[in-house]
């Protein structure tokens, strides 16, 4: 099923923008004509509206797609509580927040038969989803394709692949992800995800607070960064299946499941700009520094959750592409530094120009945490090269790495704390940074 299903998922998207309306239909005549909830739907469908903010927020951050579906979402039976598995959310109180540097190597592999969905494991976050603020980080690592359908009302989902491809059902179509790519699943829609390699391996960001968007490029100017026309949203595809499907919801951080006698992904036809979505990060206009120093890290925003602070987001979300580096008498590496955004990164591909990659480094499928005020930089090993470097023009184009940044400090779940795969001397790669200071008098 590899390639047909890539193949498919690629020959259902079109080009998204932020903010604007998109419409989809999969069979003719499917979407009404001038109303949105006609008197009688077309094709004896029923009109839905999925609202991913208030009815009331400002018309440009207002979000709400129509769906025209064989049934409509309130035709379910009960739902019960479910095991959590290794899932786990906001507020976080297992552990007491850490000013402590923190690494990970990548998750272990998981036992056979583990989907998308037993395979997620989190490891901390921050705010409280009940109150809708806040992230969490969470990592899967999976070998079998979903059979069951899931949805999380807590937050909206950024899936960040690194390694093996994504096939996305969702209600409004399919997606393809893979190491590379991002996809965002708003809260609340419901998706299946199938495997398009033998083992899939990533990151996830549960985002509580207000729907990632663009951010503002103030002097950058009109151009720059991510461009909205680079995000892919699905065509209408449906599923008319009748017969048992468990869907399992999330929600105020428990799971719930329930048995449908129909599958949920039958939306037939959509419009409106609360969708599912795909990006290439390689797509990604680094902007930086053609005179000296290195830029701050948010000059490499993807995408934001603005918070009640102007230019203080909830979450962030990073991504260092491939970018050339010409500054002149700089220390090209990022700067030793502490911050006031607690700081999540990962790996996806390669190496980081600030860490040492290889056993016990920093490596795909792991991740370090550097919550705020805790003073982080280049290794020692790094610092020495690069302090030592010809400065001619060069091209970073051997690694891909991200960071989830936001205001509050990430509070580590126990298992995180205590897992097998934490690196208990991370510290030790700033020892050695000797003294230099040589006053002149």
């Amino acid at each position: 099923m590899t390639g047909d299903a890539r193949k498919t998922a690629e020959q259902l998207t079109h080009l998204h923008g932020f903010g604007n309306e998109h419409s989809s239909e999969a069979e003719p005549g499917a979407l009404p004509a001038g109303r949105n909830s006609p008197q009688r739907a077309p094709l004896g469908l029923y009109a839905e509206q999925l609202s991913g903010t208030a009815f009331t927020e400002p018309r440009a951050h207002n979000r709400r797609s129509w769906l025209y579906r064989i049934r409509p979402s309130a035709a379910h039976p009960a739902f019960t509580r479910t095991d959590n598995g290794a899932v786990g959310t906001a507020p976080f109180t297992e552990t007491v927040p850490d000013p402590n540097r923190l690494r990970w190597n990548p998750l272990p592999e998981p036992p056979a038969g583990t989907d998308f969905l037993a395979g997620l494991w989190t490891l901390g976050g921050n705010g409280d989803a009940t109150q809708r603020s806040g992230m969490a980080v969470h990592l899967y690592h999976a070998d079998s394709s979903m059979e069951r359908v899931f949805s999380d009302a807590d937050g909206e989902l950024l899936i960040v692949p690194e390694r093996g491809g994504l096939l996305l059902r969702t209600e409004f179509g399919l997606l393809a992800a893979g190491p590379g790519q991002v996809a965002l699943i708003p809260r609340g829609v419901r998706f299946r995800v199938e495997l398009l390699d033998d083992s899939v391996r990533g990151y996830v960001c549960e985002n509580y607070g207000a729907p990632f968007r663009l951010p503002d490029l103030g002097p950058i100017g009109a151009n720059g960064l991510a461009a909205a026309r680079d995000f892919l949203a699905p065509v209408a595809a449906y599923e008319d299946v009748e017969g048992p499907v468990e869907v399992v919801n999330k929600y105020c951080g428990n799971l719930w499941t329930a048995t449908y006698d129909h599958s949920p992904l039958d939306v037939v036809a959509w419009h409106g700009n609360y969708v599912p979505y795909v990006y290439d990060l390689r797509r990604f206009n680094v902007m930086g520094t053609i005179s000296y120093d290195h830029p701050d890290p948010s000059i490499f925003t993807v995408l934001t959750s603005p918070s009640d602070t102007p230019g203080l987001a909830g979450v962030d979300f990073v991504v260092f592409a491939p970018r050339w580096l010409v500054g002149e008498d700089t220390f090209r590496p990022p700067y030793f530094h502490r911050n006031v955004m607690s700081e999540y990164m990962g790996l996806i591909e390669g190496a980081y120009d600030a860490k040492t990659a290889g056993e016990g480094g920093f490596v795909p499928g792991g991740g370090s945490l550097h919550n705020m005020m805790s003073a982080h930089g280049p290794d020692r090993e790094t610092f020495d090269r690069a302090s030592a470097a010809e400065l001619r023009p060069q091209k970073l184009d051997d690694g891909l790495a991200f960071m989830f940044e936001t205001r509050w400090p990430v509070t580590v779940t126990r298992q995180a704390a205590d897992a097998g795969h934490l690196q208990q001397r991370y510290d030790d790669v700033w020892s050695g940074l000797e003294r230099h200071f040589r006053p002149l008098h």
